[in-house]
């Protein structure tokens, strides 16, 4: 049986499917590696926008921001005007440390009202911020492309006269039409089960190598 026959991996579209069978756990043999159509699919492949403008937010001190919380968790289930008449008590109260706090962001270069922003961050976050700790999500084991799929798509890059990252994947995809079928079966014996996500791998990978290049 051929690695067509084996992955069922079209590599330039989205009807790939793999429907396992119960026995033997293999892909289905529906689809097959076909360059043409999935050069048809292929859109440009731009370098990440890099965000130009960096906004600094000022933030109370841990200290203080531990003394604003625990009162807004106080009183949290208060309403409007209960919250409200509790505050003008609450900052009488604590003149020091919102004196001190005020002075720091003045120093920052804050310039709005900063006991506004102390009231609204009170009543709108900390109020209904949560006490429960969030379950860490389990990250995914990472899977590597072969070095031999590396140094393919390198040497190809060293010699190709494309611009554009799309369109000399298209024509890398056009001319390694074996080496990307072992590939496809050895990235899906690594565990990666789902054709799609190969192929975007595939096509993310080679993108990274191209910018690498121009370095």
């Amino acid at each position: 049986m051929s690695i067509n026959e084996r992955t069922g991996c079209d590599f330039l579209n989205d009807n790939i499917n793999i429907n396992p069978d119960t026995s033997r756990r293999t892909i289905s043999e529906r689809g097959t590696f076909d360059r043409h159509s999935f050069a048809e699919n292929e859109k440009s492949l731009q370098a990440d926008e890099i965000p130009t403008k960096l906004i600094f937010r000022y933030k109370f001190s841990e200290s203080f921001a531990q003394e604003l919380y625990e009162f807004s968790k106080i009183h949290q289930y208060d309403d409007r005007a209960t919250f409200k008449e509790e505050w003008k008590n609450w900052i009488e109260e604590n003149k020091e440390i919102i004196d001190s706090e005020v002075e720091r962001l003045s120093c920052l270069g804050y310039k709005g009202d900063i006991l506004s922003k102390m009231f609204k961050s009170s009543r709108y976050y900390f109020r209904k911020k949560s006490t429960e700790k969030k379950t860490p999500t389990q990250r995914k084991s990472y899977i590597s492309v072969s070095q031999d799929l590396l140094n393919s798509m390198d040497e190809f890059i060293s010699k190709t006269s494309a611009i554009k990252p799309a369109i000399s994947f298209i024509d890398y995809c056009n001319t390694s039409t074996e080496i990307l079928q072992e590939e496809v079966k050895c990235l899906f014996n690594k565990g990666m089960k789902n054709p799609i996500e190969i192929r975007d791998k595939i096509k993310k990978t080679y993108k990274n190598r191209c910018f690498n290049a121009l370095g």
